[in-house]
């Protein structure tokens, strides 16, 4: 029983120590780790930056092969009571964009996972990705 009350509690402290993003935040992580076959996992690192307390910007780079050209993707995030609106530029071609919502969890020290469920407008499909990272 006192397994049960801790985990609870531990839990309860970590749902509340979530923080709220800032401006002059820097963010460091992967765009999506979520719908990958071992085999297919890449690592697509992405940058973003606080703009404001509730915008902010970034840039993913991502490769699918080693002969394919590196893609880069433009990003926005505006945040809304902890939650954000997402869109984002798909090879920075801005007639199919990508645009979905999504909570950002920060934990211990500033670490972040971001799910999102995204909607890709070249392709029609709905999606629900997971990013990691760093916020500092």
């Amino acid at each position: 029983m006192k397994k049960i009350i801790l985990s609870l509690a531990l839990s309860v402290a970590c749902i509340l120590g979530v923080n709220a993003q800032s401006a002059g935040d820097w963010y460091i992580g992967t765009g999506d780790i979520a719908n990958k076959a071992w085999t297919n996992w890449s690592v697509a690192p992405t940058v973003g930056y606080g703009v404001t307390d509730k915008l902010m910007v970034g840039l993913n780079v991502s490769q699918a092969d080693s002969a394919a050209d590196l893609a880069f993707d433009l990003h926005a995030r505006y945040f809304i009571k902890g939650y954000f609106v997402y869109v984002e530029t798909s090879g920075l071609d801005t007639e199919n964009l990508n645009y979905g919502f999504g909570k950002m969890f920060t934990f211990h020290k500033g670490v972040y996972v971001d799910p999102k469920i995204v909607f890709n407008g070249a392709d029609k499909t709905t999606n629900l990705m997971l990013g990691v990272g760093l916020k500092f």
